[in-house]
């Protein structure tokens, strides 16, 4: 790359920043709603008079539906744009979050998760995909980093803000909570058709970018596909085994990811035995960690390792081995402790995130991104999906109606040592685009 070039990438504030942060914020929106349903699992338990079987079931469900979703979100975001597919995504799961404040029994919360799931599972893709329009090759890893760091802010916030509102506005009820969590669904509604837009190009005809940073975006990712009308195979990806190994490594991190999201409050209340006030600042340890996490994984990969996300990878999952195992032995009691090893779990599990997902960006064409992210989500979710259900059948439930972890966690730490592995076996570079391309008609 000429001098000049890495010389803008390094001055120029544009627009694409505007655009980085508004997709991160929507993305936090929607990790808002999902947070929240697992923050009060403990005590929807209590309410509806669930077993930590069921428990497992309702926080597994969602991500059968969200599962299904991925792979129409990669076809909508690329034929349609991530504009229209995310605004579509909003309404449905702000809608839904609001009548989970009315939800009475299982079969209801059942329904509920998968109407939530089908509104939030349109979003993750389109949300990469906009990313991968508006950044530059040598900005993708710190790019893609900051939007990770949504997965690490929200659960930061959320188990101690939800938990205050509940403790403080509502008298310790649960319901009304969800009522509340429109009014930003609401925003982000807002925020989408005001500022969002789906290439640089419209921008650039709006007045609101600068010639010069169309051209850095353009120069290393092409210009927009609309222009010149170039697509091309999805054989691109399917047929690369590459691509196969990225998905297997992606969908044995959802596992631990969200096996662990889906159970931390439960765990610390039947485990640990904390009220809701103090559990809602543990829950969010992991996560206050891992926002510096996801940023130094990102920084980390295009500082020192020229962009490739393979060996932060691998370093994340051989932290999460020991780790995962020490959380689970954490003696009740031992604050310090636990809150130490929480903390390093959500360092080690989350410093892979934003470099993993601007593999396909890396290796693929744009114009093929969302479909690669959304069949590679997709897959990757049915991990998320069994993750929490096997906890369930771990638990081990004690004479005095408390649960027992420990066996939870291993099996975590284990699906952390089969990762590692196949992140060794990554090998990372540009596959051949040409014989892909698929004429303008």
């Amino acid at each position: 790359m000429a001098q000049g070039t890495q010389t803008l990438a390094q001055k120029t504030w544009g627009y694409r920043w505007v655009i980085l942060f508004i997709v991160w914020l929507l993305y936090l929106i929607n990790y808002f709603d999902r947070i929240s349903v697992l923050t009060f699992l403990p005590y929807i338990q209590k309410d509806l008079g669930l077993t930590a079987v069921e428990i497992g079931w309702l926080g597994s469900i969602f991500f059968f539906g969200y599962a299904i979703a991925q792979f129409f979100a990669g076809f909508l975001a690329d034929k349609f744009g991530p504009k229209k597919t995310m605004n579509i995504a909003i309404w449905v799961f702000t809608a839904v979050t609001f009548v989970t404040g009315f939800v009475r029994t299982f079969s209801q919360f059942i329904v509920l998760r998968l109407a939530l799931a089908l509104g939030e599972g349109n979003h993750y893709v389109p949300a990469v995909r906009a990313i991968a329009n508006w950044f530059p090759m040598q900005e993708k890893g710190r790019a893609n980093g900051y939007f990770a760091t949504t997965w690490a802010v929200a659960p930061a916030i959320v188990p101690i803000l939800v938990t205050w509102m509940s403790a403080d506005l509502f008298g310790g009820a649960w319901r009304p909570v969800f009522f509340v969590l429109a009014i930003p669904g609401l925003l982000g509604v807002f925020l989408l058709w005001k500022y969002m837009s789906d290439t640089p190009r419209e921008m650039l005809e709006k007045g609101k970018m600068t010639k010069e940073e169309y051209e850095l975006i353009t120069s290393s990712i092409g210009a927009d596909a609309g222009v010149h009308g170039k697509t091309y195979s999805t054989k691109i990806f399917t047929t690369d085994p590459q691509y196969y190994l990225f998905t297997i490594t992606f969908f044995t991190l959802l596992m631990i990811y969200w096996g662990m999201t889906t159970w931390i409050s439960t765990f610390l209340v039947k485990m640990h035995g904390l009220n809701i006030r103090t559990m809602g600042f543990y829950a969010s340890m992991p996560f206050i960690v891992a926002f510096f996490s996801m940023w130094a994984g990102g920084q980390v990969a295009d500082k020192f390792f020229k962009g490739k996300m393979k060996m932060v990878t691998i370093i994340g999952f051989l932290g999460c081995i020991p780790v995962l195992y020490f959380i689970g032995q954490s003696p009740k009691g031992d604050a310090g402790q636990l809150l130490f090893w929480l903390g390093m779990g959500g360092f080690f599990i989350n410093f892979p995130w934003g470099v993993m997902q601007a593999f396909p960006s890396v290796r693929y064409p744009k114009e093929v991104v969302g479909r690669a992210m959304g069949i590679t989500n997709g897959l990757g979710q049915f991990g998320a999906f069994i993750s929490p259900v096997i906890a369930g059948y771990l638990v081990v439930t004690l004479p005095d109606g408390s649960y027992n972890f420990a066996n939870v966690f291993i099996f975590w730490s284990a699906l952390a040592a089969v990762a590692s592995v196949a992140a060794f076996m990554l090998a990372e570079k540009p596959v051949d685009h040409s014989k892909f391309e698929i004429a303008a008609k």
